[in-house]
């Protein structure tokens, strides 16, 4: 399936996206430079997945404060949706192998979430609230935000167990574009 992914990401332009902008429902927009050069499969991927709309109205299911916050589970992750098992799923597309590069995790990087294998990323990435260099060479770096920080800062944090959502109401990405 990634032929397929990165045919229709050449067809829209994607595949030469230098970004994302990330519309957060009432908080503001993330805009994230990607890093083609260091992720190719990775960043044809989510460029993919974005011009098809697949981001919008998915939730972030996972925020630990002083960590990162995650989201991108667009087969369960969906506002409106049965979010108990957002963070368990992917896209249409196939698992991807690991980018892994020598960036550092630092404030404001994106990665890749993925299961225990290393070449499991699919669709869902997170953004660090903080430096994280315990993830270096174990998560495939795709992007930085570049604007937009302090609407990161200011996504839900989970209350319950590793960030999940108990009571609280999840951030949603209300529409995500890729950009030139």
């Amino acid at each position: 399936m990634y032929k397929a992914a990165l045919a229709l990401a050449l067809m829209s332009g994607a595949a030469f996206a230098s970004g994302l902008e990330i519309d957060v429902a009432g908080k503001g927009t993330i805009k994230i430079d990607l890093l083609e050069d260091v992720a190719p499969k990775h960043v044809t991927q989510i460029t993919a997945i974005a011009g098809e709309g697949g981001y919008d109205g998915v939730v972030f299911h996972r925020v630990i404060d002083g960590f990162m916050a995650q989201t991108g589970d667009v087969e369960f992750g969906k506002a409106g949706g049965d979010l108990r098992r957002a963070g368990t799923g992917g896209s249409q597309y196939d698992d991807l192998p690991s980018e892994f590069s020598d960036l550092n995790y630092d404030r404001g990087v994106v990665g890749m979430a993925r299961s225990q294998s290393p070449n499991s990323a699919n669709s869902q990435f997170f953004i660090m609230f903080e430096e994280g260099s315990f993830l270096n060479g174990q998560y495939t770096i795709v992007g930085r935000v570049t604007e937009g920080m302090e609407v990161v800062d200011a996504i839900t944090r989970g209350d319950g167990a590793n960030g999940a959502f108990v009571n609280a109401q999840q951030d949603v990405m209300e529409a995500v574009r890729v950009t030139e």
